[in-house]
């Protein structure tokens, strides 16, 4: 089942099974059957309302969410296109503020399906015309949609006119779909290619706002702005913000803001935050008062992104006073915000799980010297590193003494219940496992 859909609804379930057989059943970037879908149907994406459109390698996920905190804090009401999901299909589809319900999603999954016949439309490409299918025909003040992969030849960029886009952190990741050689693509360096790819996303008229990159890849960017003649609004040029005193410091060309820091964990949500702020503050479509963006600082919530679980069947197995944090992030990247994170804590145990494709020691190697202990789990479902050869990594490349390939969360948690003190945990790696993490611990998002 691609992306693990599944659904306890029968109904739901019927269509994902349906979705399974004609999909190709891989990711296929380009736009041209997308378009061709979106036509069959209408083409409701030329019908939703203000559009924030978001694209990134990190921090784009989390960016939307602080979008939607600010949207909802001030009174209105906003659809959400992201993905993937953690748990249920229905959570990459948030309909007017709530996860879209089985019955309208197994119904428009019949319709888009009925009408992709012959397209070979991929299992992305399908969920996003279920999306906009959704928003088009229910009411709502303002639409968030996150890019799946890349960006220019993404599903979600056949969007004409967002009032808003932004491009979060840049880094490597899908470098086997995003630096493949294409006719009419430059030869350029690895992440000046990533930097392409996101800044597809692009649009005449259409404000691009954007977080401080490289020299090099900034220049990527501004070109593909230039070319799309979207006005570019840089990070440390026409805006910016920065952390101290304990508060979040923002200005513009309107104006300075001193706003609460994230609840989210990580220094890297002020990041995420002032990105999701320089977007509603660079559009004119809605008005987001000053205490709206206050109160989003302190609603916003993300799974996965150093969640901390809750007590659940999962947890309880560790002795009474232990933490367990819960981290999607599978890049080099995502693993720098985890050393930050855990730089001035104790060490932790780590649970991991990985694609096959994820440069596993291009995760670990940043908060390596945090991890007490690694115990190296299998990814159910999907292509996933050895186990064993994880731990093999761990030992020999990054100095970890006690690494130990496991069968499943629970042999791991067990593992570390057994020295009887409380422990520190982060498990990390996949939103996959994140989201068998979160199902386990009945902790599914809503």
């Amino acid at each position: 089942m691609p992306d693990h859909a599944i659904s306890s609804d029968p109904a739901v379930q019927a269509q994902l099974d349906r979705l399974t057989m004609l999909s190709p059943g891989k990711d296929v970037l380009g736009l041209t059957r997308i378009v061709a879908l979106l036509e069959r149907l209408g083409n409701p994406h030329l019908n939703l309302p203000p559009v924030f459109h978001v694209s990134g390698t990190n921090g784009k996920g989390s960016t939307c969410a602080f979008l939607r905190g600010a949207i909802e804090a001030a009174g209105m009401t906003t659809h959400v296109y992201s993905s993937p999901h953690l748990v249920r299909f229905n959570e990459r589809i948030r309909v007017a503020g709530k996860l879209i319900d089985d019955v309208s999603l197994s119904a428009l999954l019949s319709e888009v399906l009925d009408h992709a016949e012959g397209l070979e439309a991929s299992f992305f490409e399908v969920t996003t015309a279920v999306a906009f299918c959704a928003f088009a025909r229910t009411p709502a003040d303002a639409c968030i949609v996150e890019v799946g992969l890349g960006g220019r030849l993404d599903a979600t960029n056949v969007l004409t006119q967002p009032v808003a886009c932004g491009i979060a952190s840049l880094g490597l990741d899908h470098e086997g779909f995003l630096l493949a050689a294409e006719d009419g693509v430059p030869d350029m360096p690895p992440l000046d290619r990533i930097a392409f790819e996101k800044a597809g996303i692009a649009k005449s008229g259409s404000p691009l706002l954007t977080q401080k990159y490289t020299a090099s890849m900034a220049n990527t960017v501004a070109t593909q702005a230039g070319l799309h003649n979207a006005p570019l609004h840089a990070r440390g040029e026409s805006w910016d913000a920065a952390v101290y005193d304990g508060r979040l410091h923002y200005r513009d060309a309107s104006g300075k803001l001193n706003l609460p820091l994230p609840r989210m964990i990580g220094a890297h949500q002020a990041d995420n935050a002032a990105l999701a702020i320089a977007m509603l503050r660079h559009q004119n479509a809605i008005h987001i008062p000053e205490a709206a963006l206050a109160a989003a600082m302190e609603w916003t919530r993300w799974p996965a992104r150093m969640q901390t679980l809750s007590a659940g069947p999962l947890t309880d197995q560790l002795p009474t006073g232990s933490t367990v944090w819960l981290d999607g992030g599978h890049n080099p990247d995502a693993g720098a915000a985890i050393a930050k994170t855990l730089e001035d804590g104790p060490p932790v145990h780590v649970i991991i799980g990985m694609l096959m494709n994820k440069d596993a020691l291009g995760f670990l190697t940043p908060f390596a010297h945090k991890i007490g202990s690694l115990y190296a789990v299998p990814i159910s479902g999907h292509e996933h590193h050895d186990p064993l050869e994880l731990c093999r990594l761990a030992k020999d490349h990054l100095g970890i003494a006690v690494a130990a390939p496991v069968a499943d969360i629970d042999t791991a948690m067990e593992r570390i219940a057994g020295n009887g003190l409380p422990s520190n945990v982060l498990i990390c790696g996949s939103l996959y496992l994140a989201g068998e993490v979160l199902r386990a611990n009945d902790q599914a998002p809503d």
